[in-house]
């Protein structure tokens, strides 16, 4: 399963990519999260529950990020076990383009599923993957924003 996107984001690139590193904002945004811990710079350990159709499983697993061009690119694997249900495997690549105030966030994703998930069709697995991963990017998108308020929000009010 491979698919691509973007999303434009009313923030600057150094505070997407700030959020982007933050485990409490990737918590937040990634769909079914449970728990996000950061192990080092580049790793972290996730718990994630994602239904599929009639299934539904909780993944433990690894995130890390790798070709780390700060801040304009890197490349975040995941893989996780489900128990029964399988394995999920998969890559986001992530770009960061500055557009004035703005930045347009690149991602061209792909993901391997095993076990008994990939009994499920290729056609249910790349429609509910393509619609988590938009989800999680338009979350994120909202999330920057968010915090982006709060923080002129701070600086109006301090005298």
């Amino acid at each position: 399963m491979d698919f691509t996107g973007e999303e434009r984001i009313a923030a600057p690139r150094d505070v997407v990519w700030a959020a982007l590193n933050d485990p409490e904002i990737m918590r937040g945004c990634i769909p079914g999260c449970q728990s996000i811990e950061r192990l080092s710079p580049s790793a972290f350990e996730a718990t994630i529950k994602v239904k599929f159709s009639l299934l539904s499983a909780t993944f433990h697993g690894l995130l890390t990020l790798s070709n780390v061009d700060a801040p304009k690119s890197y490349t975040l694997s995941a893989e996780g076990r489900g128990g029964l249900a399988g394995f999920a495997r998969g890559s986001a690549d992530i770009v960061l383009e500055e557009r004035g105030a703005e930045t347009i966030l690149h991602y061209r994703s792909k993901a391997e599923l095993g076990g008994r998930l990939a009994q499920l069709g290729a056609r249910l697995l790349d429609s509910t993957s393509q619609k988590l991963a938009e989800r999680f990017f338009s979350d994120f998108n909202a999330a920057v924003v968010a915090k982006m308020a709060r923080a002129e929000g701070l600086f109006k009010s301090a005298p």
